[in-house]
């Protein structure tokens, strides 16, 4: 089961399942208000750039419990908090720490043309990403940081070869429900 909250992306799902004859179901939700019944999975994945767009991780997070089996896996990657401390530059100006780790202050671009808030992305530390799950009775068993391939060298915003030698770009965490 697959579930996004926009609509584009589910037309991308829809697009796939008919390119390869694999089907799999999706519906349109928020992780906040999970259309699912309780206990109704038994691995639960959330794949890198979702969760740090949800500004009440906390429900979410109750939401990704209450659909989850016990013992069942919640699997989720991340921007690598220490990404925050770094501006945008793939270049070497890029791996100069430039803010706080620890600060939570949301990024947020505004449309120039409308004023609109058009992107918001909310930074936790690991230790936010460990415990949050825990309170809610999962115990972490795996944290992946996944290291630069020796023979990538795209550029994509802020990352580049000279950046991903140095700093990983992803956390990706392996969680178990007691």
């Amino acid at each position: 089961m697959g579930l996004d909250l926009s609509h584009r992306q589910l037309q991308h799902s829809r697009r796939l399942d008919e390119n390869t004859g694999v089907a799999v179901p999706s519906v349109r939700a928020t992780a906040t208000h999970l259309p699912f019944a309780d206990s109704s999975f038994d691995i639960v994945f959330c794949s890198f750039g979702a969760l740090q767009f949800v500004a009440d991780i906390e429900q979410a997070l109750d939401e990704t419990t209450r659909v989850l089996r016990p013992g069942g896996r919640f699997a989720f990657s991340i921007t690598h908090p220490t990404r925050w401390m770094f501006p945008d530059d793939p270049g070497v100006g890029g791996l100069t720490a430039s803010q706080s780790y620890w600060d939570r202050t949301p990024y947020v671009e505004i449309d120039d043309a409308s004023g609109v808030v058009s992107y918001v992305e909310h930074h936790r530390t690991l230790g936010d990403w460990v415990r949050l799950p825990a309170a809610r009775g999962f115990n972490l068993s795996n944290l992946v940081e996944p290291e630069w391939p020796a023979d990538h060298d795209r550029v994509w915003g802020g990352w580049s070869r000279t950046r991903g030698l140095l700093t990983p770009g992803t956390a990706i965490f392996v969680a178990d429900r007691t």
